[in-house]
């Protein structure tokens, strides 16, 4: 969750309908059936981008920023859509992913970034991923796919306003896990290939982030594996066609050198941030801690808590409670919890003037009805509130259930919303995330040799081979350039 006042709820998500159209495949020139016009894709994208950006945050980063919007241009023009606007967003994320949505938009993660070791694997999977736009993969397979249909948690919170509310994954998002299919990521990679050296990179090093995949397929603390390359083709096949066509690439362009740059790569990412950011709230127990905003709380022993910059939610394994937590927008505590109450269409039950923890606070209680759509049966939420004023800053809890099981979750509702209180405490206050550090190898040895001399702990060595894409054994010359992660 980060320091910034958000709208209580996700946007609505308004479905584009038209009417089915064939058109030709900017690619193959085959007809290929769609759902939409460019103009309508172009439109979707644009609709789906802020709550993307809502949900992930971006990451200022301006030289990278600058650098991805360069090449970006440089390659559309190249690509099979040359008059599409191309727009890439770095995302505040730890996880490794890559995706695109229709319209243009295509997004990295920080987490990929900070395992690219030079600008040519970089340029190939922005590479592949402008493949599934220029293809109109996107559209195709969003025309296929229903959305909105996911309630927030285990298909238990059946109501739309907090499906719209609450949910962790908005319809925007869903476009993140497009399930392409295997000739489509086949085809994103052989234009991956096919941009990547058209504007000069080595594509035979995007093949090398693909053994990167191989371990995190072995490795399950690496999780998070990106949509082009999970659940496909297997990466070894893929690591070899993409060899054998990036070959074929540069044999047909005949250029005198290809770019990989791996030192300016590395020193543009040197002091990146590194996994989760304790800044923007970290867990510890099971208590939720923001060094910004400077409060705290606890939430229920064995919830799993998900933090977002929009929001944190905590739910139950078993999925039949969620608690979220957010900004309440108003001038007044009264007129955040009015306004609140309004847009999720809450019948209130009662309302009670409170404090926590020498806050002004309003306790609530509410419920809202919603009729199934598959059955037509009347569901029922009860809705427990808690509504906060910290020095003019409103916070609120929500903790829903459907009615019959309501009770075996008030407890932990209202422990987990009393426990609000502001943090003083300096050691949690003054928490700092790790980064990305770019050191020399200072002579030829393993791997393991260099993170020796530059103090890595033992126990962080295998992390650190896998960020470089590299086995402990492998041999590094003096002077080259290496990650390792420190404050």
């Amino acid at each position: 969750m980060k320091p910034q006042k958000l709208t209580l709820g996700v946007l609505a998500i308004i479905a584009i309908m038209v009417l089915s159209t064939c058109a030709r495949n900017p690619v193959t020139g085959k007809r290929q059936f769609v759902l939409m016009s460019e103009r309508q894709e172009i439109a979707m994208g644009a609709e789906y981008d802020p709550q993307i950006i809502a949900s992930f945050g971006l990451y200022e980063n301006a030289a990278v920023q600058a650098f991805v919007d360069q090449r970006g241009r440089e390659m559309g023009l190249i690509s099979h859509r040359p008059t599409l606007e191309y727009h890439i967003r770095l995302l505040d994320s730890p996880v490794i992913n890559a995706f695109a949505v229709p319209g243009g938009y295509i997004y990295l993660t920080r987490g990929i970034l900070t395992h690219f070791n030079n600008e040519a694997e970089l340029i190939g999977v922005l590479a592949h991923e402008m493949g599934h736009i220029t293809a109109r993969h996107t559209v195709s397979r969003q025309a296929k796919q229903t959305l909105g249909q996911i309630a927030v948690i285990g298909g238990m919170i059946a109501s739309e306003e907090f499906r719209q509310y609450g949910e962790v994954a908005m319809a925007g998002m869903q476009l993140i896990f497009l399930k392409f299919s295997r000739d489509d990521e086949r085809e994103a990679d052989r234009l991956g290939v096919e941009y990547t050296a058209k504007i000069g990179y080595d594509a035979s090093r995007f093949a090398d982030f693909f053994r990167l995949l191989v371990r995190m397929n072995l490795e399950s603390e690496h999780a998070g594996i990106p949509t082009f390359l999970s659940t496909h083709p297997d990466p070894g096949d893929r690591y070899n066609t993409v060899k054998q066509d990036a070959e074929l690439w540069k044999d047909s362009l005949n250029l005198t050198s290809w770019k990989v740059n791996e030192n300016p790569y590395l020193q543009m990412i040197d002091g990146m941030v590194y996994g989760e950011d304790p800044r923007q709230g970290y867990v510890e127990g099971n208590t939720f801690y923001h060094p910004e905003l400077k409060f705290r709380f606890s939430f229920p022993a064995g919830w799993k808590l998900e933090n977002s910059p929009m929001q944190v939610r905590m739910a139950p394994a078993d999925g039949k409670a969620l608690i979220i937590f957010s900004f309440a927008q108003g001038n007044s505590l009264q007129e955040a919890a009015q306004s609140s109450l309004a847009q999720l269409e809450l019948n209130v039950l009662e309302s009670n003037n409170i404090t926590v923890n020498g806050m002004p606070a309003l306790a609530v209680l509410s419920e809202q009805s919603s009729q199934n759509p598959n059955t037509g049966e009347t569901q029922t939420l009860r809705v427990r509130s808690f509504y906060i004023d910290d020095n003019n800053t409103y916070y609120v809890f929500h903790g829903v259930s459907p009615q019959e099981t309501f009770s075996n979750y008030l407890s932990q509702f209202n422990s987990t919303m009393q426990g609000f209180a502001r943090l003083t405490d300096p050691a949690k206050i003054n928490v700092k995330p790790e980064r990305i550090r770019i050191k020399r190898v200072q002579q030829a040895g393993t791997l393991a040799d260099a993170f020796r001399y530059h103090g890595v702990p033992q126990d962080k060595m295998e992390e650190f081979s896998f960020i470089n894409n590299m086995e402990l054994s492998d041999r590094v010359a003096a002077g080259t350039l290496i990650k390792v992660v420190g404050e």
